[in-house]
């Protein structure tokens, strides 16, 4: 019996649907969500989560790019999230599933392009309704962020990563921005801008580490827990 179905049982005189939608009710929902995550990603292990567009096709550059990154990965030690759709996200499970290595896809259902791709170990597909729950399973159980060109949600991942580490709310662990092409004309803007402006400090800039391909990306991470004598370990 799952979370949810733990709740249903305990509150079997409600409607389901009703719980879902009722403020006060989906705090129960929310609660399922959580403890479902926490219970199966905490027995996974050491992992990089890469984030990108799912809309990048499997003939992109990108796409392959994902892809070399995500087997590199589990060469090294590591499982490999994504956020469990097409595009990119299927590309780093695709990588990752290559390689036999642990492939974990957390997924949400949205109205346009999600679905889970075939590329997800079985026991490792986690589904979700709310995106907060989501991403505080991204951020808990990820050793280190690879982030490739995308859009709305990949900047909000990235910028929330950002967020959490300035503020001090957790630990440091490296954010990989893949591609200078896609990723320039933003980091100038951050640059020059919201840093001219005063709104970040200058460390705040060290926190981002910008590559051009998939032997640079896999060293930033290695590099950064070499500091800290830690090998991944399954």
């Amino acid at each position: 019996m799952n979370s949810e179905d733990k709740i249903r049982q305990a509150f079997k005189d409600k409607d389901w649907n009703e719980i879902k939608t009722n403020d006060s009710w989906a705090i129960f929902k929310v609660m399922a969500e959580f403890v479902d995550g926490f219970e199966k990603m905490g027995k996974i292990g050491p992992c990089v989560s890469i984030f990108g567009s799912a809309r990048t096709k499997p003939n992109h550059e990108y796409y392959k790019m994902a892809e070399e990154i995500a087997a590199k990965l589990v060469r090294h030690g590591y499982g490999v999230i994504t956020g469990g759709g097409p595009g990119i996200m299927e590309a780093g499970n695709k990588g990752a599933n290559s390689e036999n290595g642990k492939s974990v896809g957390l997924n949400i259902e949205l109205p346009h392009e999600q679905g889970n791709n075939i590329y997800i170990d079985p026991d490792k597909l986690i589904s979700f309704d709310y995106f907060f729950v989501r991403k505080v399973m991204f951020v808990k159980y990820s050793q280190g962020f690879i982030v490739m060109p995308g859009g709305f949600g990949t900047l909000d991942e990235l910028f929330e990563a950002i967020t959490l580490i300035q503020t001090a709310k957790i630990g440091r662990f490296p954010i990989v921005l893949v591609g200078k092409s896609y990723w320039g004309g933003l980091l100038d803007w951050v640059r020059n801008t919201m840093l001219g402006e005063g709104n970040i400090s200058p460390g705040d800039l060290d926190l981002i580490n910008v590559v051009e391909d998939a032997t640079e990306a896999v060293k930033v991470i290695d590099d950064f827990y070499s500091q800290y004598l830690l090998t991944p370990n399954f």
